[in-house]
């Protein structure tokens, strides 16, 4: 293969991560503008903290019913046609919001926003497992991971004041319409990507059979595979964390420190942008661990100790004399969360057979969004009954290091795919 060839192969990658990234902070703008809005949508449609928490958790629900199935669309028809068909819908239901006239009708919105939404994560760990070589793999996985962060960050510090200005319809009209965008350069970029293997001189070596046709029985195998359950209960513990946050930390800064809408920019901007280093982070991290001698199992599990203990504080928030410095607090556990989220990617994306990435990624999803759902519909509960956050703050705290401790237990050793059995 000449070096024009291997550098074109090279550029075509750089343009793959490029557009996962944009595409999954665009996933993450249309989903946080509900909770950024939560004031002025609790006066248009008068609801309830439990009733709020019904539309949270409704579509936790969705993404955890369509997520499986998004899982299989991803590595029946590849990345490509996938997520692409999948951006077009959920930019066309983030718009529908803006013309809601009742509960019933903004609750349809969110449920197909979800169900189109829930390909993101399937879509990006196949990407880098398929295109990615080992050595680029966890860095491409941590820039990606940092992406929900960066929507995260500018969605309240734009949003808000802009739907002061020209309206809450006009924020869900504007944030849908972005992807359309987006699919502009999706496909004319995407056009002549080939897996790594068969790209890459130097790539990691990989059975045949990882891009062959799915061997007959390979449901059951999967289902009986530990490194699939290893995935499962991570996702299930830590993912439930991540939703809760995204879903309720603006109401908890206008209810424990009395912000106002037009406030809340600031202090959720910095939690994601710490955030956000979390991800970039762990991406350095492992394959700096790998450099200095410790075997893949050493490092992926020191790892992701390391940000399991760096959250342990986070319920200190909750008694914090400003809203900034529980904004710190919460940012260093999402920090935190980040790191350890692009560890489970990166686990995945080594160990499981490249055929099924994308299926077991689903089923982490789902677990992941079941529990988000359960902790969603919990904080309403929580809330209405004067309980408070503190039971949600004491769960994210010890659901780290539970995380570590079900991974070791399931996978003592972990080995790359081209060695694992």
């Amino acid at each position: 293969m000449s070096d024009g060839q291997i550098d074109r192969g090279k550029k075509l990658r750089y343009a793959l991560i490029a557009l996962v990234f944009i595409g999954t902070a665009l996933n993450y703008v249309d989903r946080q503008v509900l909770a950024l809005l939560k004031p002025t949508l609790e006066a248009e449609f008068n609801w309830t903290d439990q009733e709020f928490a019904h539309l949270g958790s409704a579509f936790q629900l969705t993404a955890a019913a369509s997520v499986v199935f998004v899982g299989w669309l991803v590595d029946r028809f590849g990345v490509r046609a996938a997520y692409g068909g999948a951006v077009a819908i959920w930019s066309l239901a983030g718009m529908a919001h803006a013309f809601a006239t009742t509960v019933g009708q903004f609750l349809a919105a969110r449920i197909v926003l979800a169900a189109a939404e829930s390909i993101n994560t399937p879509a990006a760990v196949k990407s880098a497992a398929q295109y990615l070589p080992l050595r680029e793999r966890s860095l491409g996985l941590g820039l990606v991971n940092t992406a929900p962060n960066i929507g995260a960050v500018l969605t309240p510090l734009i949003i808000p004041p802009f739907a002061l200005a020209f309206g809450w319809q006009a924020a869900f009209l504007v944030t849908g319409a972005l992807g359309f965008v987006w699919l502009m350069f999706w496909y004319p970029l995407t056009r002549h990507l080939k897996p790594v293997a068969a790209s890459e001189p130097d790539a990691t070596p990989k059975p045949v059979q990882q891009d062959a046709e799915k061997p007959k029985g390979w449901v059951k195998d999967m289902l009986s595979d530990r490194r699939t359950w290893a995935v499962a209960g991570a996702k299930a513990l830590t993912d439930m964390i991540w939703w809760f946050m995204l879903f309720w930390t603006p109401d908890l800064f206008s209810r424990v420190f009395k912000m106002g809408q037009a406030e809340l920019g600031g202090p959720i901007a910095l939690i994601y942008s710490m955030a956000a280093l979390g991800a970039l982070s762990s991406g350095i991290v492992f394959p700096l661990l790998l450099a200095r001698g410790l075997s893949p199992n050493a490092a992926r599990k020191s790892s992701m100790l390391f940000y399991a203990l760096l959250i342990l504080p986070i319920p200190l928030a909750l008694e914090a004399s400003s809203p900034w410095v529980a904004a710190g607090l919460i940012g260093l556990a999402l920090f935190a969360h980040q790191g350890f989220s692009t560890n489970i990617f990166g686990f995945t994306a080594d160990t499981v057979p490249t055929q099924r990435v994308g299926t077991v990624m689903a089923i982490g999803a789902v677990f992941g969004n079941l529990t988000g759902m359960g902790i969603i519909e919990f904080t309403g509960w929580s809330l209405t009954h004067g309980v408070g956050y503190w039971p949600m703050f004491a769960m994210a705290a010890s659901a780290y290091l539970l995380a570590t401790l079900w991974v070791h237990v399931l996978v003592p050793v972990i080995r790359p795919i081209a060695s694992a059995q």
